[in-house]
Formats: structure tokens, sequence, C-alpha cells
């Protein structure tokens, strides 16, 4: 019985934590959730190439994480970084929202355009970003997409861009809308030059930037099971009177339709890119 008297008690004056507390110390983006296998991801499941460990499904890749994956590195130079969108209509609490946006992505707008070298190849990128208002088309992401075209025009460079949109900017109204044709004529201009041009097409790409850009590439490819098209699957239901298969607008049913000339894997897509430049007789060395 000396045993149990002579026991010494330790009484801890700070509570445990509450689960709302721990809860908060949990950053939001510590888990990804697979839109396949609908699955949580700790960031160690999480491959390079912004794949599912598990299914090997494609998730959400950032801008600047795919630029790193793409190109040789430390070699991508940024241009146009400058440029942010104003609010060229007055839209309500415009100005609010691209501020959240900013601090979520830590991107100034939906796009990254600039300059890379590619297995030693010189080469214009620009990477459109989802997450960034569903890399909606206004005037900044207009311009930037502009101007990489120019710089690739005037530097003989071959163009590489990764799309994703949900379609013209509705907080910029006309001024979204301008955006198709400001950019196929500098598209135009770089095809003038007898330039390489090659479009990827990521998860979704509708609207405007479909109905334009997207589909002016000299080579146009896309990943599994991406969403491409203009309308939307409802409006244009709701305008024929008719219901849509489906896999109507997945990747694979566009390309059985010819809109697209290939589907490529991730895993793929760097060997597939080289093979293009290298084939191409333009593609200048740097």
């Amino acid at each position: 019985m000396e045993l149990f008297k002579n026991k010494k008690i330790i009484r801890l004056n700070a509570q445990p934590p509450t689960y709302h507390e721990k809860k908060s110390k949990i950053p939001d983006n510590f888990l990804t959730t697979c839109p396949h296998c609908k699955r949580n991801l700790l960031p160690s499941q999480v491959t390079a190439d912004y794949t599912c460990e598990r299914c090997q499904g494609n998730l959400q890749f950032p801008a600047n994480a795919r630029i790193n994956w793409l190109l040789d590195e430390g070699s991508f130079e940024e241009v146009a970084s400058d440029i942010s969108n104003q609010n060229p209509i007055g839209f309500p609490d415009y100005e609010q929202k691209l501020a959240n946006y900013q601090q979520i992505t830590n991107l100034k707008e939906a796009v990254v355009v600039g300059t890379g070298l590619m297995d030693g190849m010189k080469v214009a990128l620009g990477v459109m970003d989802n997450r960034f208002m569903m890399a909606s088309m206004g005037t900044a992401v207009g311009e930037k997409i502009t101007q990489l075209f120019e710089r690739a025009t005037q530097n003989q460079l071959p163009v590489i861009l990764f799309i994703a949109s949900g379609g013209a900017r509705m907080q910029e109204g006309i001024m979204s809308l301008m955006q198709m044709a400001k950019i196929s004529q500098a598209v135009n201009r770089h095809h003038q030059a007898g330039l390489f041009y090659l479009a990827i097409l990521t998860h979704p790409t509708t609207g405007g930037v479909t109905a334009s850009f997207a589909m002016q590439a000299d080579v146009i490819l896309a990943e599994e099971k991406a969403t491409i098209g203009f309308a939307g699957k409802r409006v244009i239901e709701q305008t024929i009177k008719a219901k849509l298969p489906k896999e109507f607008q997945t990747a694979e049913t566009v390309l059985e339709n010819g809109f697209i000339d290939s589907i490529v894997k991730r895993t793929e897509q760097k060997n597939r890119i080289k093979f293009l430049l290298k084939t191409n007789q333009r593609v200048m060395p740097l």
C-alpha cells in the first residue's frame, strides 16, 4: 500500500487543444482531393507532374509548378509580369475579387508567360492557371498572351501554350471579348513568319478561348479527360432541345471528331513536345 500512498501526481494547467484549435493549424491546401478517384492525397502522394499516385489521374497543375517541371532548371524568364487587371467597366467589387485570387494563388493574373529552355532549345511559353478565376480571359490575360506571341515573332521562337479557361471574363464585358481578336492577330503574324505554335488543351478549355487562339495552333494536343468546348452542355441542350451524350465535350470525343491532333498523358508530354520542337525546322537554338 505504501506504493500507492507515495505516488506522485503531475497536474498540467494547460488544457488540451480543442478540435477547432487543431484544425486551424492545418494549412488549407494540406490535402488534395483527386477529382477522379475522390481520394485525399498528402503532398508526398502528389507526383512531380501533378498526377494522382493511386489512379494516375490528372490533378490541378499550378502554373509556376508546370513551368519548373517542363523547362530546364533556372532557364525561365518571365515577361509582361507587371501587367495586372484594372476594372475597365467599373464592375462592383471586382478589385477585391482580384486581390483575393492574387493572395490565394500567388499570381498576378490567370496566365504566366515568358521564355526559357527546353532540352537546350529556346522557346516562348505561356501557362494558364484555372485556380485564378477559372483562367477567364480578361484584358490582362489577353495582353500577356499577345505580348508572348509578339516577342516570339520578333525573336523567331516557337510558342508553347498550355491552355485552360472558363472563357471570357464577364466582369470586363465587351473588353474581354475584344481579346479574342487581338490575340488571333498576334497568332497570325507569328504564323506568317513561318514559326511553330503548339497548344496543349487542359481541363477545362471553353468559351471564347476555345473559339480563338486555342484552335489556331499548328499542332493541338490535349490532356486526358479534359473538357473542351465552346458553349456549356446545358446551354446547348436547351438550345437544340435534345439530350447530349455523357462524354460530350471530353477530349476523347473531340479527338474522335477531328478537332484536336492527339491526347497525351502528362508522363509523355515532355518527350512529345521535344519531338515536335526538334522536327520543326524553325526552332532556334540558344
